[in-house]
């Protein structure tokens, strides 16, 4: 770059071109375009700068990027090992996709965690405890973490593994559950929406109708006003009236189609199971709460019993083991009579039982009872005991004289 001129006595410039000599400003060379590393295919050496259509794919399995005729020309037969140098790994056409994120760790990180959730996919509310489902959480992340930073895989994918093996019925379940909510919420997300478009046309068809009810007022108001059939103030107070009444009705009416509209979302949102809107102040009908499961308390099981809890215990005595009688005595030491299986205390339980049964039962009280209750059968059997006594002993016999 050739230097500046000095500057001339009465020249303007001369200053400033003093100062840019000083500083001797030079452009930077231009440099040749040069290709970037993602710009180009690692296995053809094509490059976007001469072939502009060209598309890059990755591969789950490795996230090696090529170029789409690499994928086409060597995975188009079948299987076959990846073409990135200490790769080896064997792709298939059919797992190429295009990359999402700019970044493949990133892009690595997502597939992991999209899988883990597929497996790892139990809900809040299957656990009892805060606890549990936060310990569950953890191992989660754990395996996540290790797949992620390539810390003890074999040892991950083995564990990984065994659990999908054991939950496969659960997360074949919660699989169905997610696709429904999915589904569910954006069936109500479309209602809401439908109800919304209702509700601006309703509005904007409202606010039509107060126009032309204006404009026909007005014309009214001036025929009257030309014809001289009522004055001014008279027309006027009458038109507000008028106004007035009008509106109101038209806003009923509005009101009206509003709240049905609410109430066939929400009886749609009762039956729908994945929603938990209950009662009118539900004001996001796309929220849903969940939280852990009800504790199931387990009752401590007890000895069988065969009675059912009915106590066997005697109220107004007690039965010893043993009562001293000499007829007794040889009960108890017969042989004869002991072979048999017979024993003295079932002869004591009996004998004590009939002695006592009649303890503490008064026949008056028991009568007064039982016409207090009003028992139909107890009282149709004493009318026909008293109807017997009247009329005396029945024949029975087969003679007809």
């Amino acid at each position: 770059m050739a230097p500046l001129q000095a500057p001339k006595p009465g020249d303007a410039d001369g200053e400033l071109r003093t100062h840019l000599n000083a500083l001797r400003i030079s452009l930077p060379p231009a440099e040749p375009f040069a290709d970037g590393p993602t710009e180009i295919c690692p296995v053809c050496k094509s490059s976007r700068y001469l072939n502009p259509k060209m598309r890059f794919l990755i591969n789950p399995e490795c996230y090696h990027r090529m170029c789409e005729s690499c994928v086409d020309r060597i995975f188009s037969q079948g299987p076959a090992p990846c073409p990135i140098a200490g790769c080896g790994r064997t792709l298939r056409k059919a797992r190429f996709r295009r990359q999402t994120f700019e970044d493949l760790k990133v892009e690595r990180e997502c597939d992991i965690r999209a899988r883990i959730e597929k497996i790892f996919n139990r809900r809040e509310d299957e656990f009892t405890s805060l606890r549990a489902y936060n310990d569950y959480l953890e191992s989660k992340e754990d395996i996540t973490f290790n797949l992620i930073e390539r810390v003890n895989v074999p040892a991950t994918e083995a564990k990984l593994a065994a659990y999908s093996a054991e939950n496969s019925a659960s997360i074949g379940k919660n699989a169905v559950l997610a696709i429904q909510e999915h589904s569910s919420l954006e069936e109500r997300e479309a209602a809401q929406r439908e109800i919304s478009r209702l509700s601006r046309e309703a509005a904007r068809k409202e606010e039509e109708d107060q126009k032309q009810a204006r404009e026909a007022e007005r014309r009214e108001f001036t025929q009257l006003v030309a014809a001289g059939k009522a004055g001014p103030d008279e027309l006027l107070r009458q038109s507000q009236k008028v106004v007035l009444k009008k509106s109101t009705a038209r806003r009923s009416a509005a009101e009206k189609v509003r709240l049905q509209q609410g109430q066939e979302l929400k009886m749609g949102q009762s039956k729908d199971p994945f929603s938990s809107i209950s009662g009118n102040d539900a004001a996001d009908p796309s929220f849903t709460i969940r939280g852990l499961k009800a504790p199931v308390v387990v009752e401590e099981q007890k000895p069988y019993d065969p009675f059912g809890g009915m106590s066997m215990d005697t109220l107004y005595y007690s039965l010893q083991p043993n009562y001293e009688h000499p007829w007794l005595e040889n009960a108890r030491n017969d042989a004869v009579i002991t072979a048999g299986g017979y024993d003295v205390q079932e002869y004591y339980a009996r004998a004590m039982l009939e002695g006592n049964a009649g303890l503490c039962c008064f026949i008056a009280d028991e009568k007064a009872t039982a016409g207090g209750l009003g028992d139909e059968n107890a009282v149709a059997t004493v009318g026909a005991a008293d109807a017997a006594m009247e009329e005396g002993d029945i024949d029975m016999s087969d003679d007809d004289t």
